[in-house]
């Protein structure tokens, strides 16, 4: 899927825009954990936001040159559950923020079938592996710790060559919790980020049966979901943490 120009040239300007607004309110403090970094963003095809805690991470586009924002404006599938979609202000910020964003359902239907059929060799796929939003007390809404979903195993079967970006979020509670409406000012946003080579990644958790590799790749990243997000003292679920 690409948008087209104006769509691009809009989405480009909303993404520029949020952008600023997060240098003027906001402060990053980003660890690169590889050794590739911003030089190798022309070769993402996967972008995988772990610890998965506020709508207000749309503030994350921060941390994208504006070359790559451009590119994504054209290219960037984001997969975005249909009830989250169909919010009057906040589906429409999502549809004008990223134009390949697609609506699906909590299910294993046809809406994931379709969305996968979607993933081709121009896309740029981002992706909130757990599926939810961790709530105050860590867990989701339903009172279940945070686990990575099958989705994004899917995903990287579908890709060939290119890079996987990692971004470990340190938690936004401090900025906004799920069903606050406004957001808190002049907080500091703690970020690893991690680029892995996807022919490499699936060289490491090769497997002849797809259903193992697949349950391999979920057990990784959940693995660098435990491992690699940075600590943030401020958020509410940490309040026993050193």
């Amino acid at each position: 899927m690409r948008a087209n120009r104006f769509a691009q040239c809009f989405s480009f300007t909303v993404m520029s825009t949020v952008k600023a607004i997060s240098f003027l309110f906001y402060r990053f403090e980003i660890k690169w954990l590889s050794k590739k970094k911003f030089e190798a963003l022309d070769d993402v095809k996967l972008i995988v936001l772990l610890n998965h805690t506020s709508l207000f991470e749309a503030l994350f586009v921060r941390l994208a040159p504006f070359r790559f924002l451009w590119k994504i404006a054209r290219h960037l599938l984001i997969p975005i559950a249909d009830i989250t979609a169909s919010r009057p202000v906040v589906g429409k910020f999502f549809n004008a923020l990223v134009p390949g964003f697609v609506p699906i359902s909590r299910k294993r239907d046809e809406s994931w079938d379709n969305f996968l059929k979607s993933v081709n060799d121009d896309a740029i796929v981002a992706i909130l592996p757990e599926g939810r939003m961790r709530r105050h007390d860590g867990n989701d809404k339903h009172g279940n710790p945070m686990t990575v979903r099958t989705g994004v195993a899917d995903i990287i079967e579908e890709l060939d060559d290119g890079k996987v970006l990692f971004i470990y979020s340190g938690g936004m509670h401090h900025v906004q919790i799920p069903g606050q409406t406004l957001p808190k000012l002049f907080k500091k946003i703690k970020v690893n980020m991690e680029m892995v080579d996807i022919n490499d990644y699936k060289d490491i958790l090769h497997h002849p049966e797809k259903k193992t590799r697949k349950a391999q790749i979920v057990k990784d990243i959940q693995k660098r979901l435990e491992d690699f997000t940075p600590f943030c003292k401020r958020q509410p679920y940490n309040k026993n943490d050193e």
